[in-house]
């Protein structure tokens, strides 16, 4: 049994242009599928006991991809905003958006302020997305907001307050999609004591049965925090 509650679940969303070459669609296609499957996960688990969900979606270091790709990227989360935001007014949940604006388009960026500012009063689950994200980065400027603030509090309790969105509360744990055994710079801070799940499958084959593996296998872990 596991000694504490599946309070936030994280999503390194990865094998999107996989799943698309092995069925021999356009790599962007991929994209197109993933973002559909996210909306899945997300109404799966808006009725368990889950309260956070988090998507790693677009890194820092995903600039490094071909100009059409990251077009594609940019375009896809704005249309995909705009749904969701609906989606989140309806069912009382809140999107919140962790990353930074630097590179992203402003007009894009400003619609992701806007969803999470229209939905911040919704008290069901929030769903953030770490958009333009890098966990070396996320830790950089908070310790840059710390240092403007004057602060010299240095402990773990106090440095966190600093992070991005601090309500947030430290992670569970962190499922990766594709194969793939890394952690490529998620929640650097908040996944000190995660829990990690690394399925073969890619993300946009998740489904119920695996949505509901997850939190079966989450409850079958022994957490012992150090003791």
């Amino acid at each position: 049994m596991a000694t504490s509650e599946l309070k936030h679940l994280g999503f390194i969303a990865d094998g999107n242009r996989r799943w698309a070459r092995e069925h021999h669609l356009p790599t962007l296609e991929g994209h197109r599928k993933g973002a559909e499957n996210l909306e899945n996960i997300i109404d799966f688990y808006r009725d368990t006991e889950v309260e956070y969900l988090t998507f790693y979606i677009f890194s820092t270091e995903n600039w490094n991809r071909s100009p059409e790709e990251v077009s594609y990227l940019m375009d896809l989360m704005s249309s995909q905003i705009l749904k969701l935001t609906k989606k989140a007014q309806k069912y009382n949940s809140r999107i919140v958006i962790m990353g930074r604006p630097e590179r992203v388009e402003p007009k894009i960026w400003q619609q992701l302020k806007t969803a999470e500012q229209s939905t911040k009063h919704n008290t069901g689950l929030t769903v953030a997305f770490c958009f333009n994200y890098g966990g070396q980065w996320e830790i950089v400027d908070a310790a840059k907001r710390m240092h403007d603030a004057s602060d010299n509090l240095f402990t773990p309790e106090n440095f966190q307050q600093y992070l991005y969105h601090p309500e947030i509360p430290a992670l569970d744990l962190v499922v990766r999609t594709s194969g793939e055994e890394r952690i490529s710079g998620f929640m650097l801070w908040r996944a000190s004591y995660a829990e990690f799940l690394f399925i073969k499958k890619y993300f946009p084959e998740l489904d119920q049965s695996d949505l509901a593996s997850i939190l079966d296998i989450f409850y079958h872990r022994q957490r012992r925090f150090g003791q």
